[in-house]
């Protein structure tokens, strides 16, 4: 493989560049053992990054921060954010750091971030790093979400710093390289709305449509018109989140994009046994974030951003008011229509079903589910067997068989098109037993986990002899599952 030099490697500038009161112009620390524990190399190649380069020390110096171009310039970007509720103005990158933006093997402009890189003004008293188990876990789940067709930010690559880290107890340190179409959130829109500079305010929201939503520029009103365009695809992402069964579990508003990408991969897992309770963050105490209240969050963290953008809306403060409040109202039917197509298709159903019709069924498949305890993804992969006639393994999940056998009766007699159910029921997701195992061999040093488990969640819909174990459920002793905001 060829070997390209580092000054092949171009960054822009251009968010350091057109705002520079978001954020600080900042140097990432130099790791005293820089180790390569996983590199994305498909990602590499659509970034115009040579894999070979990437793995040879001065690669690895980029990969970390501290061989960049010569004009390239790195910041720790600033934002504000509500954090369960609370508001807090001014929280910002405390241990990560923008390198930059390359332009992407589809022209697109593509974020070069750093989580784990030390600690920034924005730290507010942390370490500013990161730890293996942790950035591992973001690289194995946000590549999975990828394969599902989540929009999400990505993993280039996760580096050992050789830098012990005081957590509970020492533990490896390591470093995250993550891309994502931006890192511009509700938050950053909450940060410069705090500021009462509306010039900031304007130009943020001019960044974000020429980045994301070039369309709302030639809109009537272009910065109403940027936030129904959030307001879609915050919809489209959710839905999609619910139908996979993703639990983000740290939904704060600085946790959500502007572009629609799925962002921080802290204390997210996947649900297993269907139930909209479900919780997995360690500190949800009440379930603020949990798996059925998703769209709600997504909702509240909307109107965080119709609020900082009420001053670009319109001069009249009850004008605003008012078309920020209509164009709000279109994400719970913009996400119950995403939804409904999306379950449409898992159930096997072309468009032309009638959506009442693929409602009444779903609704009562899911109180199913619920009431038994059904595990969520291997579900609908054995209701396709039952759609060949193999209908034993799915019958003998639920307590009720009268009620569903009458169920499976209606749902057959729609002809549903069980080929259409195995291209979009993933078999292998980042099952939590799965994950806990990978990073627990990973932070003893043992990388074969991480790179089976891989193997498996990047190609979900693919069933494959030998993977049997990576589409089983959790052994019962595994117990309750709690994750970690991944400090």
């Amino acid at each position: 493989m060829s070997v390209a030099p580092d000054t092949t490697v171009v960054l822009q500038d251009r968010f350091a560049r057109e705002l520079p009161e978001m954020g600080v112009r900042w140097q990432a620390e130099t790791p005293p053992d820089a180790q390569l524990l996983v590199l994305n190399e498909p990602l590499a190649a659509h970034l115009g990054l040579d894999a070979g380069w990437l793995r040879t020390p001065d690669g690895l110096r980029f990969l970390v921060g501290n061989r960049l171009p010569a004009d390239a310039t790195p910041v720790a970007q600033a934002y504000a954010g509500h954090q369960f509720g609370g508001y807090a103005p001014r929280l910002g990158d405390g241990r990560a750091l923008l390198l930059g933006e390359l332009v992407d093997g589809n022209g697109g402009l593509r974020d070069i971030h750093l989580k784990g890189s030390g600690p920034t003004p924005f730290a507010r008293g942390g370490d500013g790093l990161a730890v293996v188990g942790p950035m591992l876990r973001e690289y194995i789940v946000s590549e999975a979400m990828h394969a599902l067709g989540v929009p999400t930010t990505r993993s280039l690559a996760v580096v050992a710093t050789g830098r012990p880290v005081q957590r509970e107890t020492l533990l490896p340190g390591a470093l995250l390289v993550r891309v994502a179409s931006s890192h511009l959130r509700v938050g950053s829109f909450q940060y410069a709305a705090a500021t009462g500079d509306v010039d900031l305010l304007r130009r943020l929201a001019d960044h974000a449509i020429g980045r994301h939503h070039p369309g709302a520029a030639a809109a009537e009103r272009p910065y109403l018109a940027l936030f129904q365009a959030v307001v879609a695809a915050q919809a489209s992402l959710v839905a999609r989140w619910m139908l996979v069964g993703f639990v983000h579990g740290v939904m704060n508003s600085d946790n959500m994009t502007i572009s629609g990408e799925t962002i921080d991969y802290g204390p997210c897992a996947f649900m297993e046994a269907y139930d909209p309770e479900t919780v997995f963050s360690s500190i949800d105490f009440w379930g603020r974030y949990s798996y059925g209240n998703q769209p709600e969050m997504a909702a509240w963290n909307l109107a965080r951003l119709a609020e900082a953008l009420l001053p670009l809306i319109s001069d009249d403060v009850d004008e605003a008011f008012a078309l920020a409040e209509e164009a709000f109202g279109a994400f719970r039917p913009q996400y119950q229509a995403a939804w409904s197509v999306g379950m449409r298709a898992k159930l096997g159903f072309s468009a032309d079903l009638e959506a009442d019709v693929v409602a009444a069924l779903a609704d009562e498949l899911l109180h199913l589910l619920r009431e038994s305890h059904v595990d969520y993804t291997s579900f609908f992969r054995r209701l396709s067997q039952a759609g060949r006639a193999e209908a034993e393994p799915v019958r003998r999940l639920f307590i009720d068989l009268a009620r569903f056998d009458g169920w499976m009766s209606r749902w057959r007699a729609l002809e549903p098109d069980v080929e259409l159910m195995d291209r979009v029921n993933p078999i292998y997701i980042p099952r939590n037993h799965l994950v806990e195992e990978a990073l627990t061999a990973a932070m003893a040093g043992d990388l074969d986990p991480v790179h089976r488990l891989l193997a498996a969640v990047t190609a979900p819909y693919d069933e494959r002899p030998g993977l049997e174990r990576y589409a089983s459920l959790a052994p019962e002793d595994f117990g309750a599952y709690r994750t970690f905001c991944g400090t």
